[in-house]
């Protein structure tokens, strides 16, 4: 999935403010066996962030979804 941003913004798990733009997330799942239905948990999520010293490297971060959900409404609202 990808997140649009419109103004920068700020995550926790990350100390600096974020440029406006397109940010690939992905979240990890792992299936709960056992079940008669398929049922999923979430393992991780991931934000790829450009790198702080250049913009032409990236990072991976781990965030809580809440954190992001937060901050799209925000980023909204602006």
């Amino acid at each position: 999935m990808t997140v649009t941003f419109r103004h920068p913004f700020e995550l926790k798990g990350v100390d600096r403010v974020l440029p406006a733009g397109d940010y690939p997330v992905t979240t990890d799942e792992e299936l709960i066996e056992g079940i008669s239905f398929p049922v999923y948990r979430r393992t991780s999520t991931t934000i790829m962030v450009p790198g702080e010293q250049s913009r032409s490297t990236v990072e991976m971060v781990s965030i809580d979804p809440r954190d992001l959900r937060a901050a799209r409404k925000k980023d909204a609202a602006s």
